[in-house]
């Protein structure tokens, strides 16, 4: 259970090598030992991330994870629940791809859009059974600013965390009433493995910035989070930009 100041004793990462989830993971047990399950494909990457979090002192086991095949997803949940409850999860895996090479390459189109949106459902569907059963927990969901209105600079990722941004928050109503609270968190450009090679963007975070922004939003019982908090205010005013001014901005 998630104790009165809001530290959790388990946490799931579906994306275990993310760079954001291995931070938020930091970020609870810097407050106390954790028994942590990293949920994804074997290989060196994930290896890495275990001893990572060994070495912080949480108690680290793995699961196979595979965003694709989601006809798994659901016996993944059952062995990742399998030595109890989990408090907190944090979904987490996705796919960036180069903007202009995936709305013109077909299989990659299909790919990156299974992959950030009906496999991010299908998790979450998978997810929310279990966590209705144990009647408690907390869900946070890595959405990103980019779908919060799409552009055309990259307008199939964004189109993709859209969708997987509605589908988190009307989760967190669907499981209210079950004790369980869902916090979607917008981040702007991170500074991560999958931004390698991108140029700095305005107000970009490291992972541990997003990671303290998140960690903060679930103690407080937050639905909703930008990181940083300014890009509330930028997003709020470009979404009522008219299109024709829209399209001409440099973004």
């Amino acid at each position: 259970m998630i104790d009165a100041v809001g530290n959790p004793q388990s946490l799931l990462l579906l994306g275990g090598t993310s760079d954001i989830a291995l931070a938020i993971a930091e970020k609870y047990l810097s407050a106390r030992p954790l028994r942590i399950v990293l949920a994804a494909r074997p290989s060196d990457r994930l290896d890495a991330a275990a001893r990572r979090l060994r070495d912080a002192g949480a108690a680290v086991s793995t699961v196979d994870f595979d965003a694709t095949d989601t006809g798994s997803h659901p016996a993944v949940l059952d062995k990742a629940f399998a030595d109890g409850d989990i408090d907190v999860t944090v979904v987490a895996f996705g796919l960036l791809g180069d903007a202009e090479e995936v709305w013109q390459d077909h299989a990659k189109a299909v790919e990156l859009a299974s992959v950030n949106y009906t496999a991010a459902v299908s998790a979450g569907v998978a997810l929310s059974e279990k966590l209705k059963k144990q009647g408690h927990g907390a869900v946070v969901a890595l959405s990103s600013v980019a779908g919060e209105r799409v552009r055309r600079s990259n307008f199939l990722y964004g189109s993709t965390k859209a969708g997987f941004d509605g589908f988190y928050l009307g989760l967190g109503e669907a499981l209210r009433p079950y004790g369980v609270k869902v916090t979607v968190v917008r981040p702007g450009q991170v500074r991560t493995k999958m931004t390698e090679g991108m140029g700095k963007a305005p107000l970009e975070q490291t992972a541990e910035q997003v990671a303290e922004i998140a960690v903060d939003a679930v103690r407080k019982g937050k639905e909703l989070v930008w990181a940083p908090a300014p890009f509330r205010f930028v997003m709020s005013a470009l979404r009522h930009v008219p299109r024709p001014i829209f399209r001409k901005l440099p973004i």
